[in-house]
């Protein structure tokens, strides 16, 4: 099967949803379909409005159109709500191409809190991009039903997974050498630097030891010099990212807006366990009762019980999810973009 992905979210962004579609791309070729990855470095882009370290397509329509034509794909999915996504859809509409799209990233609450966007209109200019949708991938059952109730249709219930391999187990956190010895127990936040995080509950947290960041977004000036006892290391390579993960004692989530939360389990995998708030993404991850670390409402209370969370349980539940199984649950979703073709036809073929 050649499948068309299209994506504004891809490399050299950094952030959960890019890493969702590397390992998927990856596990779709190791499966032997071939994938077109549509994104924003094959076009002239700016910077998103209000969203530093985000490029977008600029006018894609016309070299969209080329690229798509070119390829003839057997499917056509739509991974993201921003300019190529909307090209993509008008130019599967215009030619009457059936396609999927995913909900990655709750875009309205961070429209709301960077551009003052209400909440309602936010969601109705999503609804209206996903309803031709043969399919919407969401990755949780919460996330499904909060859609559901907001009137969006042809919901998937869709997961993610994690490289088990290139975030290892550690028995025992380590001394992450650029840092040096730090005093411990050694909190981590890594993510976007961003309004959807509520990273200030984390900042806040009258807690002993370390705090760490690590991740870049527009909040990111103005917090360090709001809190400079805490060590801010940018973006890092994935291998250099499984070893501060590895270092730390706690991992601390205090988005309570995730639609999955990719980090917490990279975290678990290193053996970390993790402190989230008991909401959509974290509750997802870990389960109910909490698998791999802690749901509480209190953030502070919830980091000491974090602290007697087993890394070995917190391992054992980041094992539970792999990129193999979320990939063939995708491929699963995928619809022939061409009516009356079916993919058993285009596999005999």
């Amino acid at each position: 099967m050649k499948l068309a992905l299209v994506t504004d979210a891809w490399q050299p962004q950094v952030n959960g949803v890019v890493t969702t579609l590397v390992e998927l791309v990856r596990e779709m070729e190791l499966q032997g379909h071939e994938v077109l990855v549509i994104h924003p470095g094959l076009f002239r882009t700016r910077p998103c409005p209000g969203y530093d370290g985000i490029d977008l397509a600029v006018r894609p329509a016309k070299r969209l159109s080329e690229l798509l034509s070119t390829a003839n794909p057997d499917a056509i999915h739509l991974a993201t709500e921003g300019p190529l996504g909307w090209a993509a859809r008008s130019y599967c509409l215009k030619r009457k191409l059936a396609f999927t799209t995913a909900f990655h990233t709750r875009f309205p609450e961070i429209l709301k809190a960077a551009l003052k966007v209400p909440l309602w209109l936010g969601y109705a200019l999503f609804r209206h991009f996903h309803r031709p949708s043969s399919g919407v991938l969401v990755p949780t059952p919460s996330v499904m039903h909060m859609l559901q109730s907001r009137g969006f249709k042809n919901l998937r219930n869709w997961t993610h997974g994690v490289d088990t391999q290139l975030f290892g187990y550690q028995g025992l956190p380590e001394v992450y050498s650029p840092l040096g010895a730090l005093a411990r127990p050694v909190s981590l936040f890594v993510g976007r630097v961003s309004y959807e995080k509520n990273i200030e509950a984390f900042l806040k947290l009258d807690v002993p030891g370390t705090k760490v960041v690590c991740g870049v977004g527009p909040l990111e000036e103005s917090l360090k010099e709001r809190y400079p006892h805490v060590r801010w290391l940018g973006v890092l390579p994935r291998p250099e990212l499984a070893r501060v993960y590895a270092a730390a004692d706690v991992f601390v989530m205090p988005s309570q807006s995730e639609t999955f939360g990719l980090v917490m389990l990279e975290a678990m995998s290193c053996g970390t366990p993790v402190v989230a708030y008991p909401v959509e993404g974290p509750l997802e991850v870990m389960g109910s009762p909490a698998l791999g670390g802690v749901l509480e409402d209190d953030l502070a209370v919830g980091w000491y019980r974090a602290l007697t969370v087993s890394r070995h349980e917190a391992r054992a539940r980041a094992l539970t999810f792999s990129w193999a199984h979320a990939s063939q649950l995708f491929a699963g979703f995928l619809v022939p973009c061409k009516r009356g073709q079916t993919f058993d036809k285009l596999v005999a073929a």
